[in-house]
């Protein structure tokens, strides 16, 4: 293949040997972008990765914080007056109320779903479109 060299002039090669010289540069600098691209991801992902542990470590450290508080919040009822089996039943009624709203609000949530309706009628409006292929008293299409 017709490589560049320096001092020569585009002028005296053929068209073959530009086309050549094109094409060749054309996918050099498409390997260059793609090994660019590569070294790129791969650091993005290393980055993502180290991310995903850092929350991951902070999620069970909260995890910890919450068991920590309950205790102390049911050894605050104690120290209010309450029993100790009351205090800690009081703590875990607390929480599953907490579960059961968070629970409703996410069922609510997803009732909301309307799952693409405009686009499922324009569809069908569009397969009926195909069907019935206008008036004109053509065939229609059976599938």
């Amino acid at each position: 293949m017709s490589e560049a060299v320096p001092g020569e002039r585009v002028e005296d090669k053929s068209l073959g040997e530009l086309v050549a010289l094109a094409s060749s540069s054309v996918s050099d600098l498409i390997r260059a972008e793609m090994d660019l691209a590569k070294l790129e991801l791969k650091a993005d992902a290393k980055k993502a990765a180290l991310g995903s542990v850092m929350f991951t470590i902070a999620a069970l450290i909260g995890g910890l914080i919450v068991i920590l508080l309950s205790i102390a919040f049911a050894y605050g009822l104690v120290a209010a007056g309450i029993w100790h089996w009351a205090a800690f039943l009081i703590v875990a009624g607390v929480y599953l109320l907490l579960a059961l709203a968070l629970l409703a609000i996410g069922y609510f949530r997803i009732r909301k779903i309307e799952g693409a309706k405009r686009t499922r009628r324009t569809l069908k409006d569009d397969f009926t479109a195909l069907r019935h292929r206008g008036d004109s008293g053509d065939p229609e299409l059976t599938g």
